[in-house]
This record gives C-alpha cells, sequence and structure tokens, in this order.
C-alpha cells in the first residue's frame, strides 16, 4: 500500500476522530494462521490444551493421535491459559484493549462466562485454593485480582512496567511477576527490567528483584515443582558497548536468572549462548516434574535447551562470592560469582540444546508431558515433540493444519524474529525491539555517527510513514534502515527478498489503542489537554502535526549531548502509540512524558510549558499519552 493510502487509512482512526478497535499486539491478524503461543497439559495428561493467537480459538490437542480433536473459539487474541487442578475449567485471557477472561468448560468445549479484564490481558495464575485468577493487565501496568465466584476483578496492583508472566508460590502468599520492560530513563549507568513480588494478602509490591544491568525483553517464568526456585528468560544487553562486533556477545546476550523463592532475592544469572552461537530469544520454560530438569525454547534459533538444575544450582554454589575484576564484555571464565552473567561457557556440560526440525518455526511456549516435550511454533502452526530420554533426541513436527503459504508481512514478521539470519545466531530484530517491532527501552551506540554517543531505541510503527530514519536523519527511509540493519545489526549479507519481506512486515503494523482512552476516546482531562497541546501557548503541534505528529524534520531541542554529532539537531519523532514507547528523547533521559515537559524541557525548547498551570500540564500529558 502507498504511503499516502496509509495515511488516509490512519487518519480514520485517531483518538477523538473515530478511533476503531485494534488487536491488542499491533501485528498483523489473519484467521488464516494458527500461531500457537501458549500450551497448558489436561490433567488427565492425554491433552494439549494450545492457544492460536491469531486465529482467535483455543485448540484441544489429542497427544495419542496426534490431532485437534476439538476447537473452541474466543473473542480474541488468547495469549494465556490457566488449568484448574480438577481439569474442569481452562481459563484463557483474551487479549484486547478491553480484555475478557473466557471461562471453557473442558468436557463441552465450550464458553460458559466471560469476566472483563483490562488492557492485553496475559498470563493468568491460579491461586492455590481456586477462589482467584491473577491476570497481567499488561498495558495497564498491572496485576488484577479475579474473584471467580463474584467473576470481577477486585483488586490492581501497579507494577513497573509490562508485566507479562507470572508465578504463585505453593502457600499463595506471594506471586513472582516478570516486567518485560525496564522502566526508568536509559541514559542511567545501570538500566533494567525487574521481577515484582507481590504481597497476595496485601495487594501490594513487597519487593522488586533487580536483574542484572542490560536485562530486559523478559520472557517465561516459572517455579519449581518444589516451590523453592523460580526462573525467568530474558535478554542481557550489553548497551555500553559500542555495536561494532557481535560474535561473543558483545551486543545481546541470552539468559535466565535464578530466584531463591524462600529468600526472594536473586541467586545469579546464566548465560544460554555458547562461545560461538547465540541462543536468541529465549522465550518459554517448563520444568520436569521431578525438579531435575528445565526446558527452555529459543524462538530466535528455533531450539530447545534442556539444563540439569541441580548440577547448575551445585555450581553455582562452589563460586567465590568476591567482587569480580573481569572486565564486562571479556567472557574470560568465571572466578567468582559476580563473573557468572559474563561467561558464555558456563553452562557448558550442563545443557542439551535440541534443534527443532526445518518445519518448526518460531518455537515459544513449550510443555512437558513424562519425558516428552511440546513446542508450540508460532510461525509455522506446528509442534515439535520430542523424546527427552532419547540419547539422540530426533524431533517430530506435528502440523495443527494444512500449510498455510506466509504472506509478504508474514514472512517479514518471522523474519523480524529470526536469529538465523544473523552471524552466529546471537540476535535477531526483535532483539532491540521486542517481537512487535517497538522498543526495548535502551539505549545503543550504533556506528552511524561516530562512537561514544548513544541513543535511545525507536519504536519501528509507521517508520515507513516517517522519514528520514535514525534519530539523526541519517538513512533516508526505513527501507534504507532495514538493509542497514541486515548489514550492521545483523553482520550478514540476505538476499534482496529478506529486506522486502522485513519492509512488508512494518508496513502492516498498526497501532494499539491507548489504556488512557475511555471507551475508545478521548477522555475528559485528555480533551482540555488537546486544546493545550494545540493551543498558542505550549506550541506542540508546531513540530508534531497531525495525523502523524511530526514534521518530519530535525529540530534542536536542547539535549544534545558533548558526542551528539551535528549539536543539537533531532529528529522529531511520532506521538503516535508514544503511551508505550518511553523513555523519551534521543538520549532517553525523560522516564515519563512528564520529565519531557518539566525536568527535561529546562531550556523551554521543548515547547512552552513553563507558563502552564498543574492542571494544564495534567492534563496535557493525558492527551498525548492517548495518543
Amino acid at each position: 500500500m502507498k504511503p499516502t493510502a496509509r495515511i488516509l487509512l490512519f487518519i480514520a482512526a485517531l483518538p477523538g476522530l473515530a478511533c476503531a478497535a485494534a488487536e491488542a499486539t499491533g501485528t498483523p491478524q489473519s484467521k488464516s494462521w494458527l500461531s500457537p503461543s501458549a500450551l497448558v497439559v489436561s490433567a488427565d495428561g492425554h491433552h494439549l490444551y494450545v492457544a492460536c493467537a491469531t486465529a482467535n480459538r483455543v485448540a484441544f490437542f489429542d497427544l495419542q493421535s496426534r490431532t485437534i480433536s476439538r476447537t473452541i473459539s474466543v473473542p480474541a487474541s488468547p495469549l494465556g491459559l490457566a488449568l484448574t487442578p480438577d481439569g474442569r475449567t481452562l481459563y484463557v485471557t483474551c487479549a484486547a484493549p478491553e480484555s475478557t477472561v473466557s471461562v471453557v468448560d473442558t468436557a463441552s468445549a465450550a464458553s460458559v462466562a466471560s469476566i472483563p479484564a483490562g488492557h492485553t490481558a496475559m498470563a493468568p495464575v491460579l491461586s492455590p485454593d481456586g477462589r482467584t485468577l491473577y491476570v497481567c493487565n499488561r498495558f495497564n501496568n498491572e496485576v488484577a485480582f479475579i474473584d471467580l465466584a463474584a467473576r470481577k476483578t477486585t483488586r490492581r496492583v501497579k507494577l513497573p512496567r509490562e508485566p507479562i508472566s507470572a508465578a504463585i508460590t505453593r502457600d499463595g502468599k506471594f506471586l513472582l511477576v516478570a516486567n518485560h520492560l525496564p522502566a526508568g530513563p536509559a541514559h542511567a549507568d545501570v538500566v533494567a527490567a525487574s521481577v515484582s513480588i507481590v504481597d497476595t494478602a496485601r495487594g501490594r509490591v513487597s519487593r522488586e528483584i533487580a536483574l542484572p544491568n542490560g536485562s530486559g525483553l523478559l520472557r517465561d517464568l516459572r517455579l519449581s515443582p518444589d516451590g523453592r526456585h523460580a526462573i525467568v528468560v530474558h535478554q542481557l544487553a550489553r548497551f555500553h558497548l559500542p555495536t561494532s562486533q557481535i560474535e561473543r556477545g558483545w551486543i545481546n546476550t541470552n539468559a535466565v536468572s535464578l530466584i531463591d523463592t524462600g529468600a526472594m532475592r536473586l541467586i545469579n544469572t546464566v548465560l544460554l549462548d555458547n562461545l560461538d552461537a547465540g541462543a536468541a530469544n529465549p522465550w518459554g520454560v517448563a520444568w520436569s516434574s521431578d525438579g531435575r530438569s528445565f526446558t527452555v525454547t529459543h524462538a530466535g534459533t528455533h531450539e530447545l535447551s534442556v539444563i540439569d538444575f541441580p548440577a547448575l544450582l551445585a555450581k553455582l554454589a562452589r563460586l567465590a562470592v568476591a567482587p569480580t575484576t573481569a572486565v564486562p564484555g571479556g567472557y574470560v571464565g568465571t572466578g567468582t560469582a559476580a563473573d557468572v552473567p559474563n561467561d558464555l561457557s558456563f553452562i557448558t556440560g550442563l545443557r542439551r540444546r535440541i534443534k527443532t526440525g526445518p518445519a518448526d518455526l518460531g518455537p515459544r511456549a513449550v510443555a512437558l508431558v513424562g519425558a516428552k516435550a511440546y513446542l508450540a511454533n508460532y510461525f509455522s502452526d506446528t509442534l515439535t515433540e520430542i523424546d527427552l530420554a532419547a540419547a539422540t533426541p530426533h524431533p517430530i513436527s506435528i502440523p495443527l493444519q494444512p500449510a498455510v503459504a506466509m504472506s509478504g508481512a508474514r514472512r517479514g514478521e518471522f523474519l523480524f524474529n529470526d536469529a538465523s539470519i544473523c552471524f552466529q545466531g546471537w540476535q535477531s530484530c526483535a532483539s532491540c525491539h521486542s517481537s512487535d517491532a517497538r522498543v526495548d527501552a535502551l539505549n545503543w551506540d550504533n556506528l552511524n555517527d561516530g562512537i561514544g554517543n548513544q541513543k535511545n531505541t525507536k519504536s519501528l510503527l509507521h517508520a515507513d510513514l516517517t522519514p528520514p530514519s535514525m534519530w539523526l536523519g541519517v538513512r533516508a527511509s526505513a527501507e534504507v534502515s532495514v538493509r542497514a540493519g541486515i548489514r550492521n545489526s545483523l553482520f550478514t549479507v540476505q538476499p534482496e527478498e529478506v529486506a522486502v519481506a522485513l519492509d512488508e512486515y512494518l508496513q502492516s503494523l498498526d497501532p494499539i489503542p491507548s489504556p488512557h482512552l475511555a471507551q475508545g476516546k478521548l477522555s475528559d482531562a485528555a480533551q482540555r489537554g488537546e486544546k493545550v497541546f494545540f493551543g498558542p501557548v505550549a506550541g506542540c503541534a508546531e513540530c508534531h502535526l497531525p495525523p502523524l505528529f511530526t514534521d518530519l524534520k530535525r529540530h534542536g531541542v536542547g539535549t544534545g549531548g558533548k558526542y551528539d554529532a551535528r549539536a543539537d539537531e533531532f529528529d522529531t519523532p511520532s506521538l503516535v502509540e508514544v503511551w508505550r514507547s518511553g523513555p523519551y528523547l534521543h538520549d532517553g533521559s525523560a522516564a515519563t512524558m512528564r520529565d519531557v515537559f518539566t525536568s527535561r524541557n529546562r531550556a523551554e525548547k521543548h515547547g512552552k510549558t513553563a507558563p502552564l498551570t498543574p492542571q494544564q500540564l495534567d492534563d496535557l500529558v493525558e492527551y498525548v499519552l492517548s495518543l
């Protein structure tokens, strides 16, 4: 579609005009593909329940016949499943701007109730007594406590940023929640996402477990069968280094963090990569029933890691706790516990790394049934069956439906998440832009404008409509940036059709309605803020022109650093979906939109906000965050 036509279509969906409902994932949706994304094993071990994210259905997969026996349609993208211990009821979080939880009777394969939830509900967790369902409302930055008898939310607990996975202790006292992204400014010395510990009785966060510097893009979090440990998978970015080389993990590494749930403390973070082979985009986790091993899917390299947990704990326990003197990024081996997150050989001998077959693409969720692992392959609509008891496992590919050819945009989405087109499989495009082409909340020192001047990761939404690209506008268009990214971030040479497919994917992205909207429309405060935005005092609209809220030019806004090339002029970013693209400004120094207008606007070069009253400032923030 031509850019002009896309802009005209986008105008009709602007907040305050005619904000149409959109899928909460912000990526292309089609009933042609299933996109299996979550799995849960039936109580009798005979079936898998498979959440099909883009088909809006849940499939009942018979493990003996290896076929789908039944399906049930749900109102929106099913991003999470929770099964009662007796196996009679399946709770399905159906992600949308106004999500629902479908209550499914497994015997009849019918939805018997629907419970309202928040923005992009996912990762449902049942309390041990079966009375409460905890749901991550990702874009409300909260966990909701749903009373299952009353079928309504009774409490909401605010969390740092984008809760994406959760698990509950055996006594039900604490809910551990993985936050997808870091929540603060990106120009700080330490930038990392955290695991929140929610006290379920008090309904509040009792502790934040900080992960190592550079930790982000957290995915699955699971407790061991005995409840004594938790593991969470994530990336460990080396954002403090220039992106001059990728081998040996000098840009991104991929990790699992171990948590002691008794002391609620981080034990350590272990890299999942090898010295010469990255294990990009770790996603799903499952424990063996005896707790002696856990498995991790690698969505970017299409693999499964099987890790000996007692041996891993024993090796960690033998380490000294003295501070390390190793240089970050050196990967020279482990002398102390502090060296482990930099040691690419630490897991050697403790892990089996099993490749899926060529027909199985993008493994996300994993479930264990006895000695067999089942992987949900998002991009190929298949399951992979792996017998972990075999000395040499031979993965079996099981199609969930007849093969459906990928469209250009679907193939581009796959390639965006595919680390096999990267040198040694260290990362994919999704390693810096998440799986849906948005942000990782980090600053990176790319080499297109010198060294020592880090820039915040930009969302790629509407990148094709808002040239030039990059903060300094050094790329003429998104298409130029895609090809430069393949060379300079993936460090490979790819055929032109790869870049064309990536172009099509980026062009297919749609904005997600903001959680600040009131039933899809601007709130009263946002309507007042709209007048401030377009008014003569603040002057925001002078540079942020609708419909894309950018003038496509560079401006000096008083934020340039001493190493920034071209002094103090930076590309004017689009404000569409800005509510989820923080931190803000080219250096990521504004953690919130309020910071943009106050502490990071001291020279009044980024809108005349000093004359605004506190109420006007509140309203302005609300309007911008509603776009």
